[in-house]
């Protein structure tokens, strides 16, 4: 088989992973080996495992296949244990302060309940705050014994300057990071969403002491994450499916989804990141998007910048063949990665940023 072949069978196995789930048992030994290695460096492995246990799968597949898929799912279950009591620790020690707290992203999966939060690997939790309370937040947890993981002057100043977070905190006893955000992008953005809104309309979760964000929220956050703040790396192929997955529990939970979702996005000024979610995981992942909003959208991206993602995202978000990398690939990541920070800073900070990190990676080899 050449190599374009065996590239090509690498992105068909993980598609239909996630659109067919129920046809993976009539896999082969070797395409359960790719798919297997694929579905690793994605940080899918537990998401399509916990699926396959819902269908009743699992126990039809090879012993070594089960294998991978059982190891991996009780790892992801004890990173949602370690998160869980990260949480009730944070809340004990932010108990006297009485501010909101809204709880982003896996986490917020996880207090909903949502089926396929169980199978996220989780290694942090998000948390987002009023501006004006976050100094109080953070000193506390720090007297509470939290650390920063950034001591590095440049980073920290970079971090409290520009940034849409403090410096992460862990404490010592534990492995969970602790984020702590005042909005859902950097100050030099050039989106600039009002985190009141998203605070201000921020939900309790039934039969617990936590907010979360309201549901149109979270796909807006899980879009601008994706398609405005993140390098489009492989491993963030895992958010395209979140948000696949948070489209189609909503859009059937909730009457009137599409188009208060579409409301809420141009509320906010983030319909170009909500295009491209669309977009995407209908594209790669047949999610059940009326065709007459992505045709009507209102705040579509021009034709060229429309061609160039669909291009580019999906070859910087899928996996490779492990064993056929393509060097174009690796320039496009590169792309990807130099489009993500032009998002964020205007060239004035970029440039002079980029050339400072380069400076401090080759001091530190």
């Amino acid at each position: 088989m050449r190599s374009s072949e065996n590239r090509r069978q690498a992105r068909q196995l993980i598609l239909r992973a996630v659109k067919k789930t129920e046809t993976l048992a009539e896999l082969t030994l070797s395409e359960w080996d790719l798919l297997i290695r694929c579905l690793r460096v994605s940080k899918l492995l537990a998401y399509i495992g916990n699926r396959l246990a819902g269908l009743r799968l699992i126990d039809q597949l090879p012993e070594q296949v089960q294998a991978h898929f059982d190891a991996a799912r009780q790892l992801a279950d004890y990173r949602k244990q370690l998160v869980l009591w990260e949480l009730n620790r944070v809340n004990q020690a932010l108990a006297e302060l009485g501010e909101d707290i809204v709880v982003l992203k896996g986490g917020a999966y996880l207090l909903l309940n949502l089926e396929f939060s169980n199978g996220r690997l989780l290694s942090d939790l998000d948390l987002l705050v009023a501006k004006d309370d976050i100094e109080a937040i953070e000193q506390t947890l720090i007297k509470a014994g939290w650390e920063t993981t950034q001591d590095d002057k440049y980073n920290q100043h970079y971090y409290r300057t520009w940034m849409h977070e403090i410096p992460a905190l862990r404490h010592p006893d534990r492995f969970v990071e602790v984020d702590v955000h005042h909005s859902i992008l950097p100050l030099s953005s050039r989106l600039k969403p009002d985190s009141n809104l998203l605070l201000n309309s921020s939900i309790l979760v039934n039969n617990r002491n936590h907010k979360v964000l309201a549901p149109c929220d979270m796909v807006l956050h899980s879009s601008v994450h994706l398609f405005y703040d993140a390098e489009l790396k492989v491993g963030d192929f895992r958010d395209l499916v979140d948000l696949h997955e948070l489209l189609t529990h909503y859009s059937v939970e909730i009457d009137d989804f599409w188009r208060v979702l579409l409301s809420r996005a141009q509320l906010l000024d983030l319909e170009r990141p909500l295009y491209y979610a669309l977009f995407f995981t209908k594209t790669l992942f047949d999610t059940d998007v009326p065709q007459n909003i992505l045709a009507e959208y209102p705040g579509k991206p021009d034709y060229l910048s429309r061609k160039l993602m669909a291009f580019l995202a999906p070859l910087g978000l899928m996996p490779e063949h492990p064993d056929f990398p393509e060097k174009k690939v690796s320039f496009i990541r590169w792309l990807l990665y130099i489009r993500s920070h032009y998002l964020r800073m205007p060239l004035n900070l970029l440039i002079p940023h980029l050339w400072k990190k380069a400076q401090m990676r080759l001091s530190a080899e």
